[in-house]
């Protein structure tokens, strides 16, 4: 199975539902833009203010439109709330590969397990419903605590990309690379993050 981008895939559990973004999603996200700026810290696309989120959805959107990426809307099912958004990006039909990545959330669900249900739904739906051989991801090398949830689920670090990107204040960051196979997906990162879902 391709990735049918003009397909409307909603993945949910009984945590989370992950709709497609769209731009009347503005009023949905606004209030994490306007008072929690420090979500965009590390990076490299700001979502900060209204104008700001505004631009962040419409990229996002265009980037579907343009068969690039695939944004999703996280609603958290136990709280009743829109939480932040994610996305499936650097997609290669070909290479059966693909990046995770451009996700946030809001400060009150972090660390509320909400992210690793959002993770086993789009790792779930990339190698068993399209095929991918090979998951990427990527962080600000100084992006700790991303880094840390990353390789809490089950993700192998590559390397560092060498001042390959620029951060918001202008200085450059090094990305940390890591990955999930198919066949780690199949023998044990499966297992491993399904039983940390609570």
């Amino acid at each position: 199975m391709n990735l049918q981008f003009n397909e409307n895939y909603i993945l949910e559990n009984e945590r989370v539902i992950l709709r497609p973004l769209i731009a009347g999603d503005l009023k949905n996200l606004l209030s994490y833009s306007i008072h929690e700026p420090a979500l965009w810290n590390y990076s490299m696309v700001q979502a900060i203010g209204e104008q700001g989120l505004h631009n962040y959805i419409q990229l996002a959107v265009e980037g579907r439109s343009s068969e690039k990426e695939y944004p999703f809307i996280v609603f958290d099912k136990q709280t009743n709330q829109y939480a932040g958004s994610t996305r499936f990006y650097d997609i290669q039909p070909n290479n059966q590969s693909l990046q995770i990545g451009f996700t946030w959330y809001g400060k009150k669900f972090q660390g509320t397990g909400l992210n690793k249900h959002c993770k086993f739904l789009l790792l779930t739906f990339a190698f068993e419903k399209l095929g991918m051989q090979r998951v990427e991801f990527r962080a600000d090398a100084q992006n700790e605590r991303s880094i840390y949830a990353m390789k809490s689920i089950g993700c192998k670090t590559e390397g560092i990309l060498r001042s390959n990107g620029i951060r918001a204040d202008g200085t450059r960051r090094d990305s940390i690379v890591l990955s999930i196979l198919k066949s780690e997906w199949e023998t044990s990162v499966k297992e491993l993050l399904g039983n940390q879902l609570k």
